[in-house]
């Protein structure tokens, strides 16, 4: 850990954040400013087949956790992205049985169901689609977790207006 738990000139994070997210936080923030970028954490995240989690899934992930727009996120803030990636990897593990770092379409609309989503067969085709780029009729645990944010977005409108 880096002495008093914060960098010169940066404020302290708040009491609740869990000591051990606070030094992934604190190993991934390379320039330490206090703040993660999404290259920053793209520089942190490798998926099942070894790359580098692609730069749309960090600015995703990165712009949902993003409270006061700056393009960045702070240790509180990353202490909710950390928890979200770790429901979306378990999930996702849970269906990747072969360790491959892929799962294939059924395995992707048990994962859904699972998550509380009925999606139709052509439609977890048509997500698998849009996200595998080397037709190879899998996604990617950093495709997945696109999938899971932009089907988030989508949802969210919908709640709203079912409260009002």
């Amino acid at each position: 850990m880096f002495g008093n738990g914060a960098y010169p000139g940066v404020g302290r994070p708040s009491p609740a954040v869990d000591p051990q997210v606070q030094q992934w936080f604190y190993t991934i923030d390379k320039d330490r400013s206090g703040q993660i970028n999404w290259e920053e954490l793209q520089a942190a995240l490798v998926n099942g087949q070894g790359q580098n989690f692609s730069s749309a899934a960090c600015k995703l992930m990165i712009g949902m956790f993003d409270t006061d727009h700056t393009g960045t996120i702070d240790v509180n803030e990353f202490q909710l992205l950390f928890g979200y990636i770790n429901q979306w990897l378990s999930v996702f593990k849970n269906y990747d049985r072969d360790s491959s770092g892929s799962i294939e379409e059924a395995e992707l609309a048990q994962a859904f169901q699972q998550m509380g989503f009925r999606f139709s067969p052509e439609f977890v085709k048509f997500l698998i689609s849009k996200s595998d780029l080397k037709n190879h009729k899998q996604i990617t645990v950093d495709q997945f977790i696109v999938t899971c944010i932009q089907i988030q977005r989508l949802q969210k409108p919908f709640e709203e207006r079912i409260k009002r």
